[in-house]
């Protein structure tokens, strides 16, 4: 077996993957949730609980920013929804400007919160304000959180190398977010491939470009060489990938792992089912 023609692929054998990234908890999440769901698109919200509005709160039309939905209004949008909730800190406080046993508080109290609010597992996170370092990092690590999106663009579709420092393929006011998404479609890649786009929903109200994820969604979504999952749903696919078990020859893989992968080798794409060994 040459190890050279080796690579991941994702759910199905798919060689491509797109997940999105939003901010805040916001009504204006309602919107974009119909949007992706129309186009067979997956997000992760990241949300602050402890900014939940108060039940019944009202916002004047012309304001846009800070629209925060009450616990019961994100209930009732993201539970069940088929989307992920991840931490963005329980405040939203830039945590490398308070002391490490604050930010420690930030991200424990929101996962806490989350997930007695969510009733669901929670295990992601975005740096509020793309703000991050090691000491972060750590507390992260610590808190059994598995990735954390920073803003730092990439422009590429490349696997993250450190799930902690995620970064994304860009944000959608990106002036070549339809320049990589034609790029995207058009790759015909034997390896696995993310394009990950991040950003907060109320921007489209304050730009009036409600197109601008609209074109994109309609763009990329229901293709059937597309894996669409949210943040959670490809970390734990590369993470079953690469617990796979692999012959000295290189012959025979066996996976280990509650989740089915998929393999590229020698021309060929291989499923490698939960708890079996499949010959190369």
């Amino acid at each position: 077996m040459d190890y050279t023609f080796r690579f991941m692929r994702f759910k199905d054998g798919k060689a491509k993957a797109l997940t999105l990234s939003y901010d805040d908890g916001v009504d204006q999440d309602i919107r974009l949730m119909k949007i992706l769901d129309d186009n067979g698109i997956k997000c992760t919200f990241n949300i602050s609980a402890g900014r939940f509005a108060k039940e019944g709160t009202t916002y004047p039309d012309d304001k846009i920013c800070g629209r925060l939905m009450s616990k019961s209004q994100a209930i009732n949008l993201y539970k069940n929804s088929g989307h992920e909730v991840a931490i963005h800190g329980y405040t939203h406080p830039h945590l490398t400007n308070i002391p490490t046993n604050h930010a420690m508080y930030e991200i424990i109290e929101d996962r806490k919160e989350l997930e007695k609010t969510f009733d669901t597992l929670v295990r992601g996170c975005a740096y509020p304000f793309g703000a991050f370092n090691d000491d972060v990092v750590k507390i992260l690590e610590l808190a059994q959180i598995k990735y954390a999106r920073t803003t730092i663009s990439t422009n590429k579709f490349t696997m993250p190398s450190d799930w902690l420092r995620l970064d994304p393929t860009c944000h959608h006011k990106s002036a070549q977010l339809m320049e990589l998404a034609e790029k995207f479609v058009e790759l015909d890649p034997k390896g696995a491939n993310l394009f990950y786009v991040w950003g907060h929903s109320y921007e489209f109200d304050q730009d009036n470009n409600w197109d601008v994820i609209e074109n994109f969604a309609q763009y990329i979504g229901g293709r059937e060489d597309i894996w669409y999952a949210t943040n959670i749903e490809i970390y734990d696919y590369v993470e079953a990938y690469k617990n796979l078990q692999i012959t000295a020859n290189g012959k025979k893989v066996y996976n280990p792992s509650v989740i089915d992968v998929w393999m590229y080798a020698e021309g060929e794409v291989y499923k490698i089912p939960s708890g079996e060994t499949v010959k190369l």
